[in-house]
């Protein structure tokens, strides 16, 4: 009889923060592994260890014990320590494709200090699993996954070929019990050989004969088992029936079988035999909202703008590895995922927050490099996406009344201080006048002086503020001969005034200017199709016509009603998942609705509206008949001059618990039977239903990046990551809140087992303001990428003195054929990742310049001459290296 191979691979799995704060974890991760290196340098039985596959880990403990390093460089390259390929193990729907990249990269990266990173694309615990992550780990040279969560029921074997859209394939190798099928092995071989057989018993229908039992020794946390080695020789010897090895994951795939296994393609997301704990997209809305704005800043702005405006020199690589390093940090999939603590959210928050800042401030500089590098004098406009665009800018400019062609936002007239003062009085006054308190909140910082001595013992002065420098050096001199002569004449009075010119606060509207480019701008032009406004509530551009209905506060777009219907109900689920209460209220009718048209065109329109809704409490019994609250939801329509689409932005200070609050939008020329939503490089088609199980109620609220389409809808949104097709197709519903107060809950209907420790918390209540932002298009050939650009990614305006060598117009870097991720300064020269989203081959064109295709590890892979052809869905890094 030929005995089952088992493989038994100790590990343990470290969420960095989760129940318990980051350094709360951190103390016992230090404590573990000071006891546990010492027992893997002296026991040779204890031959393999997985630090579960992410590089944080080893840095999160170095930081606390330096001196260890050379330990775990020594264990890692003798095979006994395995380590990476990630940073963090980051949930894969929550942040967007490139964070999925850099966070590989680093890993990797980090990984190559102690020896190498393991070739396994080890996804224990994500809460699913993107379609294009076998194409991912192909282009870092990895042919193995293993999975959990998300593999769905059609799959009914260990291991399965899992291919991305693109036609990329991989190994991957399924846990049917998760990742701690083998935890807490007590230091008994016949227990153990008990337990491998009662798993056997349990799962045997996912393995054919001879196929081995990977064995995951180990699970949240989880202190290895000093005994380990002896039990497993000891249990090898007292029965016939398995043969049991102490193992690494890379080690067992290498031999695993590949003859005659299912295949699967697209993303796993089902809940047929674990916990998708697909609510997790929906809660905590702050969270999503600053990962969007974060990877935004880095992705869309600081890396492109300051790779191709700045000089080589000036790259700011260290400040963008720190932000990187907090973006990729939450990309951990209990912190974007905000199922953990309040003071974990808190944190999350508070780096993307940083990441953030430094992300703009980076930008900044960019493009004020490229406006100190202009040829002539004037307003520069500059485009940092890819594509050739126009838009609307805002700018300051002198003097007052009307202006052809541009729309008058504020007008600011002549500001004049007039003060009496006598010398005791003007001292300090003098003493203390800054630049930035002459010229705060206005383009105007130049100060003139006029003083007249007027024989009577006073002295006038007048101080005329123009658009020129200032500076703190030339007001305190002003200041200080102002003084002087005041004090030369004793009893004197100082009459001091402030004149500031008038200007204008104007929107006006840019031709194309190139992406990844530049252009002055000219004279103003009036819009060819301006925006009107009719009535109370209607604004049209002869795109889009928009008109509130009165009664509901909702809006029709070009004569299809309904959108924007809020609808609010119970949810007394938790952080993990939605849960409605028993006897549910259904809030979707306003009590009040007030109507203002705030700006009437020509370039952008805009009305306020203002809904009064009463919603109720959840009681802890499961109705939701807790004490109600009225509160006013404001929301600005804008259309703009040019555009197909209806921007919106919605807010409210949340006065209730335990609801969910979702804007609903009819699916216009009927009924939709499914949805396509954009997620890491590409775009997932998804039906009305979902796949559930016994421990999950399967429910069609998916995820989506940055926008959704259904039948000729689309909406994009910052952050709002849930959507579902309700009315049989019929609507979108977006959510835009959910509000819970628990991390994890054990009573739910629609998730009967827990998911975490049943902490009761205040941070997902999400109690108070809340504001977020979206914009629909009913227009059918709407590209949706062009879309989220022109919503989410302004133009940037500078004014510039000229002097410089840069032409009225240009481009730094033309890219067609394809979507660019990408675009950063790497050693040898230009680093540009690009994706095909559509099902179609397509010609990736990047003009002037050569370079390779290379991998994610930065191997090149062919040459590339300015062009080459793209599969469907396919993913692309090109290093460039000149310019012809």
């Amino acid at each position: 009889m030929t005995r089952r191979k088992v493989a038994i691979v100790p590990h343990t799995h470290w969420d960095r923060e989760w129940y318990a704060p980051y350094q709360t974890f951190r103390l016992r991760l230090v404590d573990t592994l000071d006891a546990f290196l010492p027992l893997l340098e002296r026991d040779p039985s204890y031959t393999r260890f997985l630090l579960d596959g992410q590089m944080a880990v080893v840095d999160d403990y170095l930081e606390v014990r330096p001196e260890a390093e050379a330990t775990i460089r020594r264990l890692a390259s003798s095979g006994r320590l395995d380590m990476g390929p990630w940073y963090a193990l980051m949930d894969e729907f929550l942040v967007s494709g490139e964070t999925m990249v850099r966070d590989l990269q680093m890993g990797m990266a980090r990984a190559a200090h102690f020896g190498g990173a393991m070739d396994v694309g080890y996804l224990p615990d994500m809460f699913g699993h993107v379609a294009q992550m076998p194409q991912l780990l192909r282009l870092a040279g990895i042919q193995h996954a293993v999975v959990w969560r998300g593999v769905p029921r059609a799959i009914r074997r260990t291991a399965f070929w899992w291919e991305a859209p693109d036609g990329s394939r991989v190994r991957a190798e399924y846990l049917p019990q998760g990742y701690g099928n083998g935890e807490g092995i007590a230091d008994d071989p016949k227990a153990l050989v008990d337990r491998v057989g009662e798993f056997e018993a349990a799962h045997g229908r996912f393995l054919r004969d001879g196929d081995p039992i990977l064995w995951m020794n180990g699970t949240d946390h989880q202190a290895p088992q000093p005994w380990l080695g002896r039990v497993v020789a000891e249990a090898n010897v007292v029965q016939d029936d398995y043969d049991l090895a102490i193992t690494s994951l890379a080690e067992h795939l290498l031999s695993a079988p590949t003859d005659d296994l299912p295949s699967w393609k697209g993303e796993l997301r089902s809940g047929a035999r674990a916990n998708l704990l697909m609510g997790v997209a929906s809660n905590r809305v702050d969270v999503k909202q600053a990962a969007a704005r974060a990877e935004r800043s880095l992705e869309r702005l600081a890396e492109p703008l300051s790779a191709l405006f700045l000089a080589p020199d000036r790259w700011p690589a260290r400040l963008l590895d720190l932000a990187w390093r907090d973006v990729v940090r939450n990309a951990a999939h209990d912190s974007i995922c905000a199922c953990s603590v309040d003071e974990v959210c808190d944190a999350v928050l508070h780096r993307y927050a940083e990441a953030t800042q430094i992300g703009d401030g980076l930008a900044a500089r960019a493009v004020d490099a490229l406006a100190e590098s202009m040829a002539g004098a004037g307003w520069v406009v500059v485009n940092p996406s890819a594509r050739p665009r126009g838009g609307l800018v805002q700018l300051d400019v002198p003097g007052t009344g009307p202006l052809d062609g541009a729309q008058v936002l504020v007008e600011k007239d002549a500001v004049v201080s007039d003060l009496d003062l006598s010398l005791d009085d003007a001292r300090p006054y003098l003493e203390n006048l800054t630049s930035q308190q002459l010229g705060a909140r206005t383009y105007i910082n130049y100060v003139d002086v006029d003083d007249v001595g007027d024989g009577t013992g006073s002295l006038d002065v007048t101080l005329r503020v123009a658009p020129r420098l200032l500076t703190n050096l030339l007001v305190g001199r002003l200041m200080h001969d102002v003084l002087s002569r005041l004090e030369s004449s004793p009893g004197a009075r100082l009459r001091f005034r402030i004149l500031r010119e008038p200007f204008r606060r104007i929107l006006v509207r840019v031709p194309d200017v190139a992406g990844f480019g530049w252009r002055m701008l000219g004279d103003v032009v009036p819009p060819a199709s301006p925006v009107t406004a009719s009535g109370d509530g209607g604004l049209t551009n002869g795109l889009v016509t928009v008109d509130v209905d009165p009664a509901t506060g909702t809006f029709s777009v070009n004569g299809v009603a309904g959108f924007d219907r809020l609808v609010d109900g119970g949810d007394k689920g938790d952080t993990y998942n939605y849960d409605p209460p028993a006897n549910d209220v259904v809030v979707d009718t306003p009590s009040s609705v007030d109507i203002a048209v705030v700006e009437r065109g020509p370039l952008r329109g805009r009305i306020r509206v203002v809904r009064t809704y009463t919603w109720p409490d959840h009681e802890a019994d499961g109705t939701r008949a807790g004490p109600s609250h009225d509160v006013a939801v404001t929301t600005t329509l804008e259309v703009r001059a040019g555009e197909p689409a209806v921007r919106v932005t919605t807010s409210f200070v949340n006065p209730s618990r335990d609801h969910r609050l979702r804007a609903h939008f009819p699916v216009p020329g009927g009924p939709a039977a499914t949805s396509r939503a954009e997620c890491a490089f590409g775009i997932v088609e998804r039906g009305l239903e979902a796949e559930g199980g016994p421990t999950e109620r399967a429910l069609p609220t998916f995820p989506s990046r940055r926008f959704v389409r259904a039948g000729d809808l689309t909406v994009a949104h910052e952050g709002l990551l849930e959507y579902e097709l309700v009315g049989d197709g019929g609507e979108l519903a977006l959510t835009l809140l959910r509000a819970t107060g628990m991390l994890s809950r054990v009573d739910l209907a629609y998730r009967p087992l827990p998911a975490g420790p049943p902490i009761a918390m205040e941070g997902p209540q999400l109690l108070g303001p809340v504001e977020v932002r979206y914009a629909v298009c009913v227009d059918p050939g709407v590209d949706p990428y062009a879309l989220v650009d022109d919503v989410f990614l302004p133009l940037e305006i500078r004014t510039t003195k000229g002097g410089g060598i840069r032409p009225a117009a240009g481009t730094e870097l033309t890219v067609t054929g394809a979507e660019v991720s990408a675009v950063r300064r790497v050693a040898g020269g230009l680093e540009v990742r690009v994706f095909n989203p559509t099902d179609r081959e397509t010609t990736l064109t990047v003009a002037d310049r050569t370079g390779w295709v290379v991998d994610l590890r930065g191997a090149p892979v062919t040459p590339f001459d300015g062009e080459t052809r793209l599969r469907p869905w396919e993913i692309t890094t090109l290093l460039l290296l000149s310019v012809s």
